[in-house]
C-alpha cells in the first residue's frame, strides 16, 4: 500500500524547514556573540601585559 506526499505535507514541511533553519541561525549567532564577549572579557589584561612586555623588551634592546 503506497502513500503519496500531499501538497499539505509539502507546505508543512516547508514551514517547519524555515522555522528550524531560522532557529538554528539565531542560536548560532547568539552563541557566537556570547563566546566573543567571553573572549574579549578575558583578553584585555593578558593582551595589555603581553604588549607592554614586548614594548619594554623592544626599548631595552635599542
Amino acid at each position: 500500500m503506497g502513500t503519496s506526499l500531499t501538497p499539505d505535507f509539502w507546505r508543512l514541511f516547508a514551514v517547519l524547514l524555515v522555522i528550524f533553519t531560522a532557529a538554528t541561525v539565531v542560536t548560532s549567532a547568539l552563541l557566537d556573540a556570547l563566546i566573543v564577549r567571553m573572549l574579549r572579557h578575558r583578553r584585555p589584561a593578558v593582551h595589555r601585559n603581553a604588549t607592554a612586555d614586548r614594548f619594554e623588551r623592544h626599548l631595552a634592546h635599542h
